[in-house]
């Protein structure tokens, strides 16, 4: 049987994927830094668009003529944009965190405005205090794939904030067009909402599962790019495409 092919779409880095490995036993996987990080050249107009194209380089680098996209958090923006670039190639969409938009206003905003605003100011006052709280599971600092310093000092020689800063500046305006892109979308769809997150509100998971109505649904206790409850859900969700297919 043909081993699925999953793209990660970072935020900013691979080292997002923490769950990685565990992909790895069961399909091929592919993911990257975004321009600008780490070796990957700059380019004119970093952002979620610019994240997304160079994703599509990544599957044209491997001869994929299909693939699963899978995001989680801030790359929900850029797997958008590539999803709806990927026209036939993309056989499905895997969201943690889903949401249709970015707000931070309104009695159904997606993200929790004071939350945005105090991790945008603690990476522009300490960004490894702020890169310790991006990788932190939820109840306590049992992480997979290795988390420590090391995998913090990788992050911050990879990711210069003069990359980081914009980034988390701009997700409410990025996100403005990220429901209209996944609207344009007929493949099936996994949504997973991360239960008691302080940063993505119940409310965004919400309007995105009625949005999908088709879509598969789970709610998982950890982050998804961290879980390995959001792994086996891939595995299965993946193992259902092949079903539909034979």
């Amino acid at each position: 049987m043909e081993r699925p092919r999953l793209l990660l779409v970072p935020m900013l880095t691979e080292l997002e994927w923490m769950i990685k490995p565990e992909l790895e036993e069961w399909a091929d996987v592919a993911t990257y830094d975004a321009p600008g990080v780490g070796e990957e050249p700059a380019v004119d107009d970093p952002g979620s668009e610019a994240t997304a194209r160079r994703g599509l380089e990544e599957a044209d680098r491997r001869g994929w003529d299909k693939f699963v996209v899978v995001a989680d958090e801030f790359g929900l923006v850029a797997a958008a944009h590539l999803a709806v670039a990927a026209g036939g190639r993309l056989e499905a969409l895997a969201l943690g965190h889903a949401r249709v938009s970015n707000s931070t206003s309104g009695a159904r905003r997606a993200l929790n405005h004071e939350v945005l605003a105090g991790i945008q100011s603690l990476l522009r006052t300490d960004p490894r205090t702020f890169v310790r709280q991006l990788f932190k599971m939820t109840g306590g600092e049992a992480t997979q794939g290795g988390y420590g310093q090391g995998l913090i000092d990788e992050w911050l020689t990879r990711v210069e904030m003069n990359i980081a800063e914009p980034f988390y500046e701009a997700r409410e305006e990025e996100g403005v067009v990220m429901g209209a892109q996944l609207a344009k979308l007929d493949v099936p769809m996994l949504l997973a909402q991360h239960v008691g997150c302080l940063m993505f509100t119940p409310e965004g998971f919400e309007d995105a599962v009625a949005a999908f109505p088709g879509a598969q649904v789970h709610r998982c206790s950890e982050k998804p790019s961290t879980s390995p409850e959001f792994a086996q859900l891939l595995r299965e969700f993946c193992t259902s495409l092949a079903a539909a297919r034979a």
